[in-house]
């Protein structure tokens, strides 16, 4: 690895989780490497254990030094025999990266698996997987937020560079390893029938149509009977960039009934804030940032859900979690998530996302 490289993925062990995310997403990096004022190796950090600091309660404003892993896999000095030690831990271990280190413990170069790629080499970790679990889009709303698009187009169809923005979603999803959906729809039907039967598309599409508008989440009720296992919710008019396996696998991992992605969200907000103590005035915090965890409106659900809705019932999303959350409390849990997520359902975020996509290749 370039040195340049390098330097840019070590941080201090007092860098916040928050500007370690900000790093990893504006390099690209999978892995940061913690060194001391002597840029000696103290441990590494990856995506995945900042997800599991967080869920431990770790806040976004604490150090790097509470979730590094200290017991990283690491090789000395550069020799004719280190690609292979390399990559034997690699394969060993199924992680992406070695640290090559010298006797002061810092780091002189980073081997990663596709340095080792040889005809006998397969990288460490699995190819991607194809999926069997049911993509469900709910599509039937009337996406009142984009007056007047929405009175000549239904929300799923409103284009997004030279395709409708469901079928990106669908796309993201496909390239994903998943290839079933079921839509629900509901206004302008006839609309998004038409469109995707003119279409020629790599994966199944079954549509399911509401008689009446059910809310954000009564529609589900219609799939009962029509799904096995795990199944992912998702809006007809939001992006989220990742590995949507790893959504998969964190809900089974952590046995969850219901799990919901949160994406992590920095608001300013864009006043003078007054801390108070009766009456007297402590501090002004001019224009604060806040963290928060933005439900993205993607979802995994366990197939019993259908036990929690009455057929044709009117229920919003947020009231079905709630009687999920009385019965299966300990399991409804939230994935963080960061990166990339592209709320389209209202102009100003449907102007701001165009312009972010577009600097997107076209698998988006």
């Amino acid at each position: 690895m370039e040195k340049g490289k390098i330097k840019l993925l070590c941080t201090p062990p007092d860098t916040s989780i928050k500007n370690a995310i900000r790093t990893l997403n504006e390099t690209g990096g999978k892995i940061l490497f913690v060194t001391d004022a002597e840029d000696a190796l103290l441990g590494t950090m990856t995506d995945g254990d900042i997800r599991r600091g967080i869920i431990n309660g770790m806040q976004l404003t604490d150090g790097v030094s509470g979730i590094m892993n200290t017991k990283f896999f690491s090789i000395r000095a550069q020799g004719p025999d280190s690609l292979r030690e390399a990559g034997q831990l690699m394969q060993k271990h199924l992680i992406s990266h070695i640290p090559v280190l010298d006797d002061n413990r810092r780091i002189i170069d980073v081997i990663s698996w596709l340095d080792c790629l040889n005809p006998e080499t397969e990288p460490p970790h699995k190819a991607r997987d194809k999926f069997r679990n049911t993509v469900v889009i709910m599509a039937g709303g009337k996406g009142t937020r984009l007056d007047p698009f929405t009175k000549i187009l239904p929300k799923p169809l409103v284009p997004i560079r030279d395709k409708p923005v469901i079928e990106h979603i669908m796309d993201r999803f496909f390239i994903n390893g998943f290839s079933k959906f079921i839509l629900v729809i509901n206004y302008k039907k006839e609309m998004i029938k038409s469109y995707f039967s003119e279409s020629k598309l790599p994966y199944e599409i079954e549509f399911v149509e509401e008689q009446d508008y059910c809310g954000t989440a009564g529609g589900i009720s219609l799939l009962k009977n029509k799904i096995e296992g795990a199944f992912i919710v998702t809006n007809c008019d939001t992006f989220l960039e990742g590995e949507y396996s790893d959504f998969i696998n964190w809900h089974e991992n952590h046995n969850n009934f219901l799990t919901i992605i949160g994406s992590h969200k920095e608001i300013e907000v864009p006043y003078g804030v007054l801390r108070m103590n009766n009456g007297s005035l402590l501090e002004i915090n001019e224009k604060p940032r806040i963290d928060l965890f933005i439900n993205t409106g993607t979802y995994i659900f366990e197939p019993d859900l259908f036990d929690f809705i009455k057929e044709n019932e009117r229920i919003d999303m947020d009231k079905l979690i709630e009687r999920v959350k009385t019965e299966h409390g300990d399991r409804v849990g939230v994935y963080p998530h960061w990166g990339g997520w592209f709320d389209l359902g209202q102009w100003d975020e449907y102007k701001r996302s165009l312009k972010k996509i577009g600097e997107y290749p076209d698998e988006l």
